[in-house]
């Protein structure tokens, strides 16, 4: 949540932290499901156990947790299809 000091040894503000992590999020999940492995987001509530199980510094906060692992051999996706515009639409 902060950011690295300067040579002066000053710590500026950081801005956008979660967007920034939610754009490499999705960076990272593209090049997991590429690499041919599966992957899926958790967020536990309260993510604050991370901090002391992982011996993280206070000003770091945990954003999600991504297991990632290969999937099974018969593991098949759902057929996931948009609604017809007319069952979604209603006109007044």
């Amino acid at each position: 949540m902060r950011a690295d000091p300067d040579d002066s040894g000053r710590q500026g503000q950081v801005y956008y932290v979660n967007e920034s992590v939610g754009i490499a999020v999705g960076l990272l999940l593209a090049a997991i499901h590429h690499a041919g492995l599966a992957a899926l987001t958790h967020t536990p509530s309260p993510m604050g156990f991370l901090t002391s199980l992982l011996n993280r510094p206070d000003h770091e906060r945990p954003f999600l947790v991504i297991p990632v692992g290969y999937p099974a051999p018969n593991c098949t996706v759902p057929d996931i299809q948009r609604k017809p515009l007319d069952q979604i639409l209603i006109t007044i």
